[in-house]
């Protein structure tokens, strides 16, 4: 890693009621607190070039997710609650009381907005505003599933089958398993050029020390088994019980991205909220934050700034 990368940040690693969370901290120091979490198969490396950007209006917390970077990698238990994103919702809480936040904003990245949609619900009292990028919520994806989807995202139905067969099929060249995850769902790269020419040479570096080893691969594989189980009995029960993100809500998409492509995320996201919802699709695929940081970070500082300037 370069002697510039995340200058002025710290990393942490800290001891949430389950797991050990490694998480990188920086910013403005007096600031309101804005957490960001990244996606699969990433780690909160994909933050760098947004937090540059919003560095000096934001205390800055950027974790590596439970089964992700340098966090803990356990097995998964036989109903994969340890993946749940209720789980790794409770990691965050648990970092940011670590860290003595009490209110934060936050922001998600495909896997990172699933867990921030979970935490909205449970915790509610805890999120200022909230921000997801490129995902429809999970219960809706799934039961809207059709050939086409499942053809565009294999990995959803890949993943999830039993230990150890996506596990030793990825492990059989998982490098190159994550380039052409890093490299797909209508991003740049899809469309021919430069190899991964949105992803920062160091952030590269970083997903491929992190995920090309066997328990990450798990870990990896065990998050999205917890999706097309545990997660979806949380969501019913959440929507039976008639609960709604109460906060503020940006939703962001690609405009090349599979999301834009099956689903109506900025109408689904509005049915699952109680606060403001807005939103707008991105010139970009997939990996908004590195293909478009700036555009990111500008959208970001905009939506939240208000109540930020409030909360100092």
């Amino acid at each position: 890693m370069t002697s510039d990368w995340f200058a002025g940040f710290e990393l942490h690693q800290l001891q949430t009621r389950s797991a050990q969370a490694v998480v990188c901290v920086g910013g403005r120091a007096d600031g309101p607190a804005l957490v960001l979490l990244h996606g699969f198969p990433q780690t909160h490396a994909m933050w760098q070039r947004v937090a540059r950007e919003l560095a000096p209006h934001f205390k800055l917390v950027l974790p590596d997710l439970r089964g992700y970077g340098d966090s803990s990698h356990a097995p998964g238990l036989p109903d994969h609650s340890n993946y749940s994103k209720r789980a790794m919702a409770q990691d965050v809480v648990d970092v940011a009381d670590a860290l003595g936040i009490d209110t934060f904003h936050l922001c998600g990245h495909d896997r990172g907005g699933r867990v921030a949609h979970r935490l909205a619900l449970d915790h509610p009292e805890r999120v200022q505003k909230l921000c997801v990028i490129d995902i429809a919520p999970t219960l809706d994806m799934y039961a809207r599933t059709d050939m086409a989807f499942a053809r565009a995202y294999y990995h959803w139905f890949h993943l999830i089958q039993p230990a150890p067969l996506p596990e030793l099929m990825i492990g059989g060249n998982a490098q190159a398993y994550l380039h052409a995850k890093l490299g797909g769902w209508g991003s740049v790269a899809a469309k021919g050029g430069a190899r991964l020419p949105h992803i920062e040479p160091q952030a590269l570096a970083e997903y491929e020390r992190c995920f090309c080893r066997a328990e990450a691969i798990h870990s990896a594989c065990e998050d999205y088994r917890a999706s097309a189980g545990i997660d979806l009995d949380h969501d019913r029960e959440s929507r039976e019980r008639g609960l709604r993100i109460a906060c503020d809500t940006l939703v962001l998409w690609g405009e090349r991205g599979v999301v834009q492509k099956f689903f109506d995320p900025l109408a689904l996201w509005q049915a699952q909220c109680a606060g403001t919802v807005s939103g707008e699709a991105l010139p970009a695929g997939h990996f908004i934050p590195e293909e478009l940081p700036e555009a990111t970070a500008s959208a970001l500082l905009s939506f939240m700034t208000t109540t930020a300037e409030a909360s100092t």
